[in-house]
């Protein structure tokens, strides 16, 4: 029999997205491939999704055979992402939340920073943390330990922890022979000798920042109300000075939204920022009762943003959509997360980072063990959190994006949802389905227009127009 007689049999997971009349984008994620096909296409792989093959459908074996090469087809099973944490939790890497006081008051801020009870780290609680990832690195044979400054505050306020823990951690790594990759959130309100500390000794920072000073003046207000774009900016061009290798988050409030390709442009043309981060606002903490920003106006927003971008030679991101990374994981949250409070409580998440929050009890799963020098884990709050991995979730399942969005924040689902109950979507879930739709036709764009797929060897193709035309 010849080959392209041969009956093909359905070898991936595949996801058809309706474009324009007879138009379709065909996806396969775990092949990382697609095409866009017209309405006989799409019939033709339905048909084989049910075991069917019509021969009078491809004659000549064409279209077998374009999908033979995209492994849609005859290229044996697929293996999805599946990684798990189990067993008692051994981490490489500890983030401090240092204080819940901050010198901004933000009015979107997620914790309410500085409006709650002024909570501070201790330097033992700091200490405690870092040689109990030490101690595993040692363990594992590992050549380097993670130290993240975060939380619902500004890590820089609590100074002397922050710069006393990051020196101890040095101290003690270099003992095991170990490296530290240190790294920070910050608002950017730091005076030159805090700038030139941060520069000299962290290996990365995340500046939040809203781009146009107009913008950033709006929401990210000083306790007094003035704004605060004259210290960020400040900040900015003295890490681009000292060549600092930092990213910037920009929050898109409802009223913010028209700013936001202005803004980009002023990012890219004033600042070396080797990212930038645009994401809606959350209706949690200040900004609970004000105007959604997942709509349509964002979608459209961060599209000419987008453009912007790519005209200076850079690109924006979005976390719920990233086409480059197949994960069962939107974030370290369910993969053993280890963060202290001040308190040294642990928790998962990074919005999760005070007593004050009222879903604490879902995303914290440990405190510091008096009898021993390291952790007491909640093994069961903690097998909870690993399997908020995306595959445990049923309204995921036919989702095109679900092992790039992979499933999305689980701290904001619970938000919306009120507590832990079984995650039946939120306003992200349109908008990561869309930007994700974006990326796949722009990869088949740069791949030449008729298909995407993360090989070597470049498709070429005879009959192109069945595939890709009506």
């Amino acid at each position: 029999m010849k080959r392209g007689n041969k009956k093909p049999e359905l070898s991936a997971e595949i996801f058809i997205i309706p474009l324009e009349e007879n138009r379709y984008l065909v996806y396969a994620p775990l092949r990382k491939a697609a095409f866009a096909g017209n309405a006989a296409t799409v019939n033709f792989l339905a048909d084989l999704k049910e075991g069917i093959y019509r021969g009078e459908s491809d004659p000549d074996g064409t279209i077998a055979e374009f999908l033979r090469r995209l492994e849609i087809v005859d290229a044996g099973a697929e293996t999805p992402p599946s990684e798990m944490c189990g067993g008692t939790p051994e981490p490489l890497g500890v983030s401090l939340f240092l204080t819940t006081d901050c010198n901004l008051r933000c009015t979107y801020c997620y914790a309410s920073a500085g409006d709650t009870v002024r909570e501070r780290m201790p330097l033992a609680v700091a200490t405690r943390g870092i040689d109990f990832v030490i101690r595993n690195a040692v363990r594992k044979k590992a050549e380097q330990i993670e130290l993240n400054y975060h939380g619902g505050g500004e890590p820089t306020v609590h100074w002397t922890v922050l710069t006393r823990s990051m020196e101890y951690a040095r101290r003690q790594a270099e003992a095991q022979e170990l490296k530290v990759n240190a790294s920070t959130a910050t608002n950017g309100m730091l005076n030159d000798r805090q700038i030139d500390w941060i520069t000299a000794n962290m290996q990365g920072a995340t500046l939040s920042f809203d781009g146009l000073p107009e913008a950033q003046d709006k929401h990210r207000i000083r306790p007094s109300g003035r704004g605060s774009s004259s210290r960020v900016i400040h900040t900015l061009h003295r890490f681009d000075e000292a060549g600092f290798s930092y990213g910037i988050r920009m929050t898109a409030t409802a009223d913010l939204i028209p700013y936001m390709a202005d803004s980009v442009d002023y990012i890219f043309s004033s600042f070396g920022a080797s990212s930038v981060q645009v994401e809606p606002a959350y209706q949690i903490g200040r900004y609970a009762d004000r105007p959604s920003a997942e709509t349509e106006e964002f979608l459209a927003a961060f599209r000419e943003a987008q453009r912007r971008a790519k005209a200076h030679g850079r690109e924006i991101t979005y976390s719920g959509a990233r086409l480059g990374t197949l994960t069962c994981h939107f974030c370290a949250m369910s993969q053993d997360s280890f963060a202290l409070l001040p308190d040294g409580t642990v928790s998962s998440c990074f919005e999760a980072c005070s007593h004050s929050n009222p879903y604490a009890h879902i995303f914290f799963y440990g405190e510091q063990d008096d009898g021993t020098e390291g952790y007491r884990f909640d093994m069961k709050r903690l097998n909870s959190l690993r399997r908020q991995a995306v595959q445990f979730r049923r309204h995921c399942s036919g989702c095109f994006a679900k092992w790039t969005c992979a499933g999305d924040c689980y701290h904001k689902a619970v938000t919306v949802m009120g507590g832990e109950k079984e995650f039946a979507g939120t306003g992200r879930c349109h908008i990561n389905r869309e930007l994700t739709k974006d990326q796949i036709l722009e990869q088949i764009r740069e791949a030449g227009g008729l298909c995407w797929h993360e090989l070597p060897e470049r498709l070429t193709m005879n009959n192109e127009q069945l595939i890709i035309n009506n």
